[in-house]
């Protein structure tokens, strides 16, 4: 019997119900034990301001920590560069497109129109300076919550749109709102978007770990996955400073796009590097020496500063 640990929200739900039903074809029983983190309960605050480290993962981490889930199921987006010492993650499933998109009642909405006036929900901090620094036209609201909280928040008239994560999106039915899809190229996805990540403590048997892994890991996601995740780690980076990655195959080579954004997104510090697909910690190291030399460092401590206020 393997315990799967997950945020009740209905997005986190049809993820671990995947995982599950993976995990069941393979010959292993489930059950899945359903929690809220402090980022389900607290809505009014930002990330930044109840802090990045932990914000969707604590709670289920200390289930995994006592034994009493064998492993926890996240949206990888959402895993801090730096885990707790006594916990790794073990395994990461196939990944659906990355891309941004544009979610609206209204088909006729066009970003692009800049005598349109426009209004854009997103808690994203990436997402705003992105925004920001191509359609300075628009007008961002901040807006957290699962995606159907947002969703009824926009048709009450928060907002005229909301930018999302096509996987989210698309797993949760919505796809036929999707007014825009933004090109990742521009508009860089967060390390680990699209990906469904397992994380398990260090104590967990070792047989049980690698049935588990056997299961769900998918060799491309992991070696983009760690890829991206090495160069955030290098920028002591999560969820609160809008940080941006994208690793792909090509080859026997990962192609990974990575950078930094400035709060108001009038700055953005982007590179480009490649590296074998066998060493994808080095090229992410690589790749975040490159930003923090060229700008990066200074960069972060004004977003940290600005936070901090």
């Amino acid at each position: 019997m393997i315990t799967i640990g997950t945020r009740k929200s209905k997005l986190a739900m049809w993820q671990t119900e995947t995982v599950a039903a993976l995990l069941k074809s393979a010959g292993m029983p489930t059950r899945i034990a359903a929690m809220e983190t402090i980022g389900d309960k607290v809505l009014d605050t930002s990330i930044a301001k109840i802090g990045s480290k932990g914000v969707f993962t604590a709670e289920l981490e200390e289930q995994l920590a006592c034994g009493a889930t064998d492993i926890a199921v996240h949206s990888a987006k959402d895993m801090q560069s730096q885990l707790p010492e006594g916990f790794v993650l073990i395994a990461f499933t196939e990944r659906e497109k990355v891309n941004d998109v544009l979610l609206s009642k209204d088909c006729t909405v066009d970003i692009a129109d800049p005598l349109r006036p426009l209004v854009i929900g997103t808690s994203s901090v990436r997402r705003k300076a992105f925004l920001s620094h191509y359609y300075p036209h628009v007008k961002i609201v901040d807006m957290r919550g699962n995606l159907q909280t947002r969703i009824r928040k926009m048709e009450e008239g928060a907002c005229d749109a909301l930018m999302l994560a096509y996987a989210g999106v698309k797993r949760m039915g919505y796809d036929h709102m999707i007014v825009n899809e933004f090109d990742e190229r521009r508009f860089v996805p967060p390390v680990g978007q699209g990906c469904i990540a397992i994380e398990a403590a260090t104590s967990l048997d070792a047989e049980k770990v690698d049935r588990i892994r056997k299961c769900l890991n998918n060799s491309a996601s992991e070696s983009c996955l760690l890829a991206e995740r090495a160069f955030l780690k290098k920028l002591e980076g999560g969820c609160s400073i809008p940080a941006f990655g994208h690793a792909y195959l090509e080859g026997d080579e990962i192609v990974l796009t990575a950078g930094l954004a400035s709060l108001d997104g009038a700055a953005i510090l982007r590179t480009s590097d490649r590296g074998s697909v066998h060493n994808p910690v080095e090229l992410g190291e690589k790749v975040g020496e490159y930003i923090l030399a060229n700008g990066g460092r200074e960069m972060l401590r004004q977003i940290r500063r600005i936070q901090a206020e």
